[in-house]
């Protein structure tokens, strides 16, 4: 909705507020009313923008271990005001991430190369002559085996 609005502001010099509303099929009033939100919403992203430079100072001094709580404790601890959620969203949208993804398998360089013995050849004559899989994990309960 909000594309609709943008387009209706840029597009106001050359036609009448009314007219595109009416084209649009947009209420005036709503209109009306997201444009006197933007300055609230520069507001809100001046600030999220602040708490995101505060927040990428906090993650660099912590060697990049710390989380969402942790920077959310730490910013309490500091003074600063601030929702848990808020800084959680700040964090997904600058792209601050408290850990790096890894791949549970890993295969060993000096290993040698298991023999191939059926040639990639898949086709079986019968059921059950020719099973194959490659499972480098399993989830158990008692951990990843």
């Amino acid at each position: 909705m909000s594309e609709l609005y943008r387009l209706i502001h840029a597009e106001k010099a050359t036609y009448l507020i009314v007219l595109l509303c009416r084209v649009l099929k947009v209420a005036r009033s709503s209109y009306c009313v997201w444009r006197e939100g933007e300055a609230a919403r520069r507001k809100r992203q001046a600030i999220d923008d602040a708490l995101a430079h505060e927040i990428t100072v906090l993650h660099m001094v912590s060697c990049h271990t710390y989380g969402v709580p942790r920077i959310h404790a730490e910013l309490r601890r500091l003074g600063r005001q601030v929702n848990r959620k808020r800084v959680a969203r700040v964090m997904r949208g600058r792209g601050v991430s408290r850990r790096k993804r890894r791949s549970l398998s890993r295969p060993d360089v000096k290993a040698k190369p298991a023999p191939d013995l059926i040639v990639r050849d898949f086709h079986a004559e019968r059921l059950g002559t020719r099973l194959v899989g490659d499972i480098t994990y399993l989830p158990t309960s008692e951990g990843w085996f």
